[in-house]
């Protein structure tokens, strides 16, 4: 291939300068090789970090306002799509209608390729109109070539319904390719020519993880570093969610159990109901108004409130 067709190629489809002997290395080499390929998709996804911003400011908004995060995408980029809305639901206890994803080829695609749909303009659009997207949603296409028909056809579609749009990709787009917010990490030339299941994959699910939770942490989701909204649905996060509570309220572990119980098992409320001493309904109203933050004590004034709580003799 001349020098000239290689550089119409897009980035991702690129021959690597430093692949061509890649099937002769051992093994360790081989994973040495791609771990400083994995090094640079960090950095790609950190000079992407204003319009990462960009996007997670869109999504929070948009559910804020009762709206929703749609992903679409095609292969890798639809399974990572997939990925991210089902994680939405445990990590940030929000219904699944709240992040959902639509993957060229439907639900067999996520475990093998469907091959051609990718290709599926009219697919694309279908997929939007089957969400019933809003003004009130955000689309965002998820395409690491920036030129998969598929998202493009989501995307115009979503543009046609007045819903905004954030495309992730890691090829600078071309004019087909339209959305409100690009987040490109240039991840360049894969070890393994055109697999962007490798570094530009990487890049992408960064991407992804930065933009949903930058959103449920600035809609409150998140207080002090946890996940106060878990749902504990197994003994795992059944114990996570007491030790947050003994955490934040310094209770010892059997009364932050019962103070859990009492709140229905939501932690968020558990804690409001001991920031304020308040029943469940009350506090629930004043959490609404007021956020944890709001109602939080100083650490002094829980601290004491806590060794008050362990002095209080058991009925």
């Amino acid at each position: 291939m001349t020098r000239a067709r290689k550089s119409a190629l897009p980035p991702t489809e690129r021959l690597h300068p430093r692949a061509d002997d890649l099937d002769l290395l051992p093994v360790e080499a081989v994973v040495r090789r791609l771990h400083q390929e994995d090094l640079i998709a960090l950095r790609a996804v950190r000079e992407a970090l204003p319009s990462i911003a960009a996007a997670a400011r869109a999504v929070a908004e948009a559910l804020r306002a009762g709206g929703r995060l749609l992903y679409v995408g095609a292969g890798t980029s639809g399974r990572l799509g997939v990925l991210d809305a089902s994680e939405c639901p445990p990590t940030f206890g929000v219904p699944a209608t709240r992040v959902q994803a639509a993957i060229a080829g439907g639900r067999k695609a996520l475990t093998r390729a469907v091959e051609g749909a990718e290709d599926d303009v009219a697919a694309g659009a279908r997929a939007v109109r089957a969400f019933r997207a809003t003004a009130r949603d955000v689309v965002c296409g998820i395409s690491a070539s920036a030129s998969t028909p598929y998202v493009r056809g989501a995307l115009d579609e979503a543009h046609e319904r007045g819903v905004r749009t954030v495309l992730v990709c890691c090829n600078p787009p071309g004019p087909a390719m339209r959305a409100d917010t690009v987040v490109l990490a240039r991840t360049g030339p894969e070890v393994v020519a055109g697999s962007t299941r490798l570094k530009a994959g990487t890049a992408t699910k960064l991407v992804l993880n930065a933009i949903t939770t930058a959103a449920f942490v600035s809609l409150g989701h998140v207080y002090r570093g946890r996940m106060v909204d878990v749902r504990p649905t197994n003994t795992k996060l059944r114990a996570r969610a007491v030790r947050m509570v003994a955490e934040l309220t310094d209770l010892p572990p059997a009364r932050a159990e019962a103070l859990l119980h009492a709140a229905g098992d939501h932690v968020k409320l558990a804690l409001a109901m001991h920031f304020t001493g308040l029943p469940a309904a009350q506090a629930r109203r004043q959490l609404k108004d007021a956020g944890l933050r709001g109602l939080e004590r100083p650490a002094g004034a829980r601290a004491a409130s806590g060794e008050r709580q362990r002095r209080r003799p058991s009925r």
